[in-house]
């Protein structure tokens, strides 16, 4: 449940508590279900969820209170991906946990907060009474939409719920995904392959399709990583070796070069700005 995050998007994660249920092919290789078997933590699926401790709760404070020395130091305000471990969205979570999750994301009106779903038909009955027809300055939206057919399930959402900032998580990337002229069009979208044991492929081009979307619409992409050398287009396009592809390209899992340029942009939360991070 690591704090200080080496996610590339974000600073920190939190997670107000732990435990989940798979429902869609992206959950199959599940990493976070793979560390509740390790760790013993929590039992996955339709299980009991488990909150964190109180004393884990007092994180988001502690960075609220640097907020302006981070600010100062990195020219922009801190991320907070929420939940790593968990889906703030599910229904089966306990709500009253909910409740006081919304009252810390209150409390901490220098921390740009990532709530990323799996479940984002649940989303409007599940947000707190003020959100209003904004939503928080200091919340982002967010969906997975491992493939197209996720992402057109999902995608109606961006259009009817207000957020400061609307992002799409395209990782694991499973199959293809593109935006075409009518969709509604997110703030932000990450891409990534899948990591770990049991991977499945990324095609290259898949990653080229969607940022020649996202940059055709003006949208900030920020690709990732490949998840595993094989689907790097060094080697799987060029027939690289895998470990001088290592050498060329070592950014995150698998690299993260694509043709040669490390893509991280992020959007901008025009409600605030780092100078009033306090």
């Amino acid at each position: 449940m690591a704090m200080n995050s080496a996610i590339e998007w974000t600073d920190h994660t939190f997670n107000p508590w732990t435990g989940c249920t798979n429902i869609s092919p992206g959950c199959d290789n599940c990493y976070a279900e793979a560390w509740s078997k390790r760790s013993g933590h929590v039992k996955w699926g339709n299980s009991p969820r488990k909150r964190t401790t109180e004393s884990y709760w007092k994180a988001p404070h502690i960075w609220q209170a640097k907020a302006a020395q981070f600010a100062a130091l990195n020219g922009r305000r801190q991320r907070v991906f929420c939940a790593s471990l968990a889906d703030v969205f599910d229904n089966q979570a306990d709500p009253a946990w909910r409740t006081d999750l919304f009252d810390v994301i209150r409390q901490t009106p220098a921390l740009d907060w990532q709530l990323l779903t799996k479940r984002p038909q649940n989303i409007r009955k599940m947000l707190p009474p003020d959100w209003g027809n904004q939503g928080y300055h200091n919340v982002w939206l967010g969906f997975t939409a491992e493939d197209q057919v996720r992402f057109d399930q999902r995608k109606r959402f961006i259009r009817e719920i207000p957020a400061t900032v609307w992002f799409v998580s395209y990782e694991p990337a499973i199959g293809p995904l593109r935006l075409s002229e009518a969709d509604p069009k997110p703030n932000w979208l990450i891409s990534g392959g899948e990591s770990g044991h049991g991977s499945r492929p990324m095609i290259s081009q898949w990653a080229r399709d969607i940022i020649t979307d996202c940059r055709r619409h003006g949208i900030p992409i920020l690709h990732k990583q490949w998840g595993a050398y094989g689907n790097n287009p060094l080697v799987q396009e060029l027939g690289l070796d895998i470990a001088s592809a290592k050498v060329q390209d070592p950014y995150g899992k698998g690299g993260g070069l694509v043709d040669g340029e490390l893509i991280r942009e992020f959007p901008v939360n025009r409600s605030v700005s780092a100078s009033n991070a306090a």
